[in-house]
């Protein structure tokens, strides 16, 4: 079973239909315990994060998501559910992530002529060929909707990069964890592929 988190924090039936046009159910939960027992974990999200972190502990849902993560079921997060992975986030102040990935969340600093937040369709500039880029070439484009991107600490852990008046990380992928900063769900036939392939792990 494919669990997508339920926090409040963003458009979840538009991943479960996503999911769905993929040819796979997954479940909408807010959960602990339903959480912890699926095959597969979705992290979704759009919205602040210090609201979205406080929503995971309020629901004790944090250590749901780092035991399924260390249990090595595939995870994937979705835009702020990329962000909130990291250990810090300085977006209206400075949070605490959930400290899984190391790295920082900032906002993006560009030139005049670049709108912020960043909103559209980008070029996917594979690094890694992970697992869920099955069928996917590079240069493929995604859509994007975010003020903020990660810095992992660790350029390793990068998958995929994208450029808005810079390189910046559009995807990380550590062993079983996948994370994107741009939506599949709205990505139509590249974005479903990915979800495809995720959900074929």
């Amino acid at each position: 079973m494919i669990a997508i988190i339920d926090y409040q924090m963003g458009n979840l039936r538009s991943v479960q239909k996503a999911f769905e046009k993929a040819g796979f159910e997954a479940t909408i939960t807010s959960d602990p315990q339903t959480v912890a027992a699926s095959d597969k974990i979705v992290l979704p999200g759009v919205g602040a994060f210090e609201d979205a972190i406080g929503e995971l502990h309020r629901r004790d849902l944090v250590s749901p998501i780092k035991d399924v993560i260390q249990a090595e079921k595939p995870f994937l997060g979705i835009c702020l559910g990329l962000q909130l992975l990291f250990d810090i986030s300085y977006e209206g102040g400075e949070f605490e992530g959930l400290g899984i990935i190391p790295g920082e969340v900032k906002r993006f600093n560009v030139r005049k002529g670049f709108k912020v937040p960043h909103m559209g369709w980008n070029q996917a500039n594979i690094v890694r060929e992970a697992p869920i880029l099955e069928g996917i070439e590079f240069g493929t484009h995604f859509y994007f909707v975010h003020s903020y991107y990660v810095v992992p600490k660790n350029d390793h852990v990068i998958a995929v990069t994208s450029d808005y008046d810079g390189e910046f990380c559009a995807m990380i992928w550590q062993n079983n964890l996948f994370a994107t900063q741009f939506h599949p769900e709205k990505s139509q036939a590249a974005g479903i592929q990915v979800l495809n392939n995720f959900g074929s792990l």
